[in-house]
């Protein structure tokens, strides 16, 4: 994986075991693939006023071990394939050397009308850039 972002589990992130409620591990890679997106000089403000936007079209997680309260997590975020339209990324979010989490997520480009568009070629070389 390439980019790499801390997360600190909070007691909002918990369900009443102490244990990070399933949902949010979404939300911790969600912040991840976002921070990745940036670092790779992408501005989504900027596609956004083109009428372009990223969205998620697919995930399969599998939740390996908890996390807990106050448990400082990473997030590994890696580009597996760039297609016209499609990006396909691993996620995992870990504590130390163990992995809590593992993703496959597909996003697709959509224009403000929500249909599927190509990704512009700039964007498409930047992501190509990320790929493992």
């Amino acid at each position: 994986m390439t980019h790499r972002f801390d997360v600190r589990v909070y007691y909002e992130d918990t369900d009443l075991a102490g244990i990070v409620y399933y949902a949010n591990h979404l939300k911790f890679i969600e912040r991840g693939r976002s921070e990745m997106i940036r670092a790779a000089a992408i501005d989504q403000v900027a596609l956004r006023t083109q009428g372009l936007v990223f969205a998620v079209r697919r995930v399969e997680a599998d939740y390996l071990a908890p996390a807990l309260y106050d448990d400082l997590l990473q997030v590994r975020s890696g580009v597996i394939a760039v297609s016209g339209a499609r990006i396909t990324l691993l996620q995992a979010v870990w504590r130390g050397e163990t992995m809590l989490f593992d993703a496959k997520v597909v996003l697709v480009c959509l224009t403000a009308t929500g249909t599927a568009t190509r990704i512009p070629a700039d964007i498409r070389q930047k992501l190509g850039d990320l790929q493992e």
